[in-house]
């Protein structure tokens, strides 16, 4: 049977857009050990779940001879599809038109899926291959970049968005991942940076490549400008598929609940001693973590930043948890300001999207120093206790060890509206440690001591033992109870439980002013 020609020319049409930039430059997307735009979106999605829009879209510029050339669909495949059966928007540069160069109908694209998001409640997954803005479009692919950034914000809080860096992304293209949730860069392969090596080396006479200026582990572990580093692009795949499975759809949602084979009553007796006895040792806060979560599975966020304090996402009882922990195996766990700059922004994705904030306390105060107080650990630090204080989501503390000064009203206090305390045995709670304390108060006593080490010693002990502990604010109702440590799991999901239909709202306003 004859094949209708205009159906022919529709399967000619579809199979033309689907080659992109053409075989010769598919093999060199393939060379350069990269996916294109479409076999991206196919290995991302549930298989047979992508429905594309606008594949015979076409660029409307004229001058500099691009007129001359056109392509299906222009330099971006954009669609909907789904991830574990939910429904997602996902759009992707390809590489292989105009170098993914963004232009005004490459954005009109992107904006179309970005809106439909908006009113659908879906997450929007951008997949950035990009070279930047078309230079033959002037000032209207500057325009069209600020429409892309504009949705960026109102989608802000609204939909979980999620950006992948797999390959380049330069000049002003950073700023839409730069203001999505999540940044997710494949090493070897993506790199991020406002000006190039050749800008660079010709206004400050440094030279460095691409990799070295703005390469994944770069941006991961220096700038904290993307949160997930991947060896290739399936890891890539698979980790967005992972961080899905924490989030809701929206911000009107709660997150997915996925049943548990781990017992919400479990306990692990190993918690009992993993507290050293000495206050100045370090453990690792990580393995707490893993001890008490539904099968030890944690997704740490940005884990090769600011690590003196753990972020990620795990489950308890099979609800989706955000978890903020102190980190004692670095710089003690002390909070300074990269540590209260990711934390906060942490704190404040949970409570867009009403995810429980479970927060583990071993904190000896802020980072002292010169550096620090310049740097504006004031400001910075306020930035976390703000993020704490805003969040109207379930919010359970457990004191492990070190809760001394400023720095215990900030990790999730009661006092700022935490729900639940506790802590455990080990716990010190007090405005600074016992060998601050004693210098200050006793100074002139130790001084005049005939053995003044010895009388300091002593001094040191009597304030540990009257302070250094979870007692005092026992007392006062400020700690909720005093727990095991090998009981924290059954009590952490009990609590959790509780709070699963909390109601708590902040003063009507347009927005707050986090001192940014």
């Amino acid at each position: 049977m004859a094949v209708d020609p205009k159906i022919q020319a529709l399967h000619d049409m579809r199979q033309q857009a689907r080659l992109g930039g053409g075989p010769a430059r598919i093999d060199r997307q393939h060379a350069q050990g990269k996916l294109t735009a479409r076999e991206r979106v196919e290995r991302l999605l549930d298989p047979g779940s992508f429905r594309e829009l606008d594949m015979f879209v076409t660029h409307r510029t004229v001058g500099f001879g691009i007129e001359e050339q056109k392509y299906l669909s222009d330099s971006v495949v954009t669609g909907w599809g789904a991830i574990d059966g939910r429904l997602v928007y996902v759009f992707s540069q390809d590489f292989t038109v105009f170098g993914g160069s963004l232009g005004e109908v490459h954005a009109e694209k992107v904006c179309k899926i970005m809106d439909l998001a908006m009113k659908n409640g879906a997450p929007v997954i951008g997949l950035n291959d990009s070279g930047g803005a078309r230079i033959q479009e002037g000032v209207v692919s500057l325009a069209a970049y600020a429409y892309v950034f504009l949705r960026n914000v109102l989608a802000s809080g609204v939909v979980p968005q999620i950006s992948a860096i797999m390959g380049p992304c330069a000049g002003g293209a950073v700023y839409s991942p730069a203001m999505t949730d999540f940044t997710l860069m494949v090493k070897g392969t993506s790199f991020m940076h406002i000006t190039g090596p050749e800008v660079i080396k010709a206004v400050t006479r440094e030279e460095v490549t691409s990799e070295e200026l703005g390469g994944a582990m770069v941006h991961n572990s220096k700038s904290g400008v993307a949160h997930f580093a991947v060896e290739d692009e399936d890891g890539c795949f698979a980790l967005i598929r992972r961080l899905l499975s924490y989030l809701p759809q929206n911000n009107m949602e709660d997150p997915p609940f996925l049943p548990s084979a781990d017992p919400a009553e479990r306990m692990d007796e190993t918690l009992d001693s993993l507290v050293p006895d000495s206050p100045t040792k370090p453990y690792d806060i990580k393995e707490v973590i893993r001890r008490v979560v539904d099968g030890g599975e944690f997704l740490e966020v940005h884990q090769h930043w600011a690590q003196n304090i753990v972020v990620g996402f795990a489950r308890l009882g099979g609800f989706s948890v955000g978890i903020v922990a102190n980190q004692p195996m670095v710089l003690a766990g002390v909070l300074d300001i990269d540590s209260s700059i990711k934390a906060a922004r942490f704190v404040r994705f949970c409570d867009c999207f009403n995810i429980p904030i479970v927060t583990f306390v071993d904190v000896p105060g802020f980072l002292p120093g010169v550096a620090q107080e310049h740097g504006g650990i004031i400001r910075n630090g306020a930035k976390l206790l703000y993020a704490y204080c805003e969040a109207t989501v379930p919010k359970v503390t457990i004191i492990t060890r070190k809760a001394y000064g400023g720095a215990y009203d900030v990790m999730s206090s009661k006092h700022i509206r935490g729900d639940i305390s506790y802590a455990w045995p080990s716990a010190e709670i007090a405005v600074m440690g016992p060998d601050g304390a004693v210098n200050i108060i006793f100074r002139k006593q130790i001084a005049e001591a005939e053995d003044p080490e010895a009388e300091r010693e002593r001094l040191v002990a009597d304030y540990r033992a009257q302070f250094a502990n979870p007692y005092v604010a026992a007392a006062r109702g400020y700690i909720d109870d005093v727990i095991e440590p090998h009981e924290t799991r059954p009590r952490l999901i009990e609590a959790l439980q509780m709070l699963r239909n909390k109601r708590d709202a902040n003063p009507p306003k347009k927005h707050g002013n986090i001192p940014l």
